[in-house]
């Protein structure tokens, strides 16, 4: 076996077994070099290894911190409530719900949606606090003729099951876009991100009813520390 892959292997037994914890430091690349007798090149292919395989991250001026190997598992393809992902995974977690306003369609977000300009639509913005750390912020723009009200004890406990409860609206599928954005300051203080923490994972959703109408465009921005994401693909010709 090459020596990197025995440093890697190495490596990740100590973080699996706890020797180096979630948040902790690995040791700097100069002190690996001495423990393991090997050039700094060796070294970093290690590292890269770890990386790649999902263990750590490197940030600049620390070295590298190993992540939380208990991230949630995000679905990509489902339309599942957060409220649902609560109970699937028993998260110690909860919802606060930081405004509530009806707005008018801007031409922007007509464009996503297909709105008309002006209309009038609910902007809800509430913060997932999960283990005591701020972990996800949901932006959600809400059609006001078929959602005339919004209690905000409702949002808080759950939005789908009141839509789908109280309104008996019967929600169908969703369009969706994952991408990796630049952190605003807003966003930053919000999930309570680093200096160092420049990206946030963005889930952009229109969300349609069972007669096609779209009812509700979310943007759900995720902490990269706290989430993979993932989904299932089946190969056909």
């Amino acid at each position: 076996m090459n020596k990197f892959k025995e440093i890697f292997a190495d490596l990740e037994q100590k973080i699996l077994n706890g020797v180096y914890p979630a948040n902790s430091l690995l040791p700097s690349e100069n002190q690996m070099m001495e423990q393991y007798h090997v050039s700094r090149e060796t070294v970093r292919k290690a590292l890269n290894l770890l990386r790649n395989a999902g263990y750590i991250q490197k940030k600049q001026g620390k070295g590298s911190i190993v992540l939380d190997l208990h991230r949630f598992d995000f679905p990509i393809s489902g339309l599942t409530s957060f409220k649902e992902l609560q109970e699937k995974f028993n998260m110690d977690s909860k919802t606060e719900v930081i405004e509530i306003k009806k707005i008018a369609v801007s031409p922007n977000l007509s464009e996503r949606t297909g709105w008309p300009v002006a209309a009038e639509v609910w902007k809800l913005v509430r913060r997932r606090v999960i283990n005591g750390e701020p972990s996800i912020l949901d932006v959600d723009y809400l059609d006001a003729q078929i959602i005339p009200t919004l209690p905000e004890k409702k949002v808080e406990e759950s939005l789908y099951r009141f839509f789908e409860e109280d309104l008996g609206l019967e929600i169908s599928y969703a369009q969706k876009e994952i991408t990796v954005d630049n952190a605003s300051k807003k966003v930053r203080d919000l999930l309570n991100l680093t200096m160092d923490d420049h990206h946030v994972v963005t889930v952009r959703s229109l969300v349609y009813l069972y007669d096609m109408r779209c009812f509700e465009y979310t943007e759900s921005i995720h902490r990269l520390d706290k989430f993979r994401f993932v989904d299932f693909a089946r190969r056909t010709k």
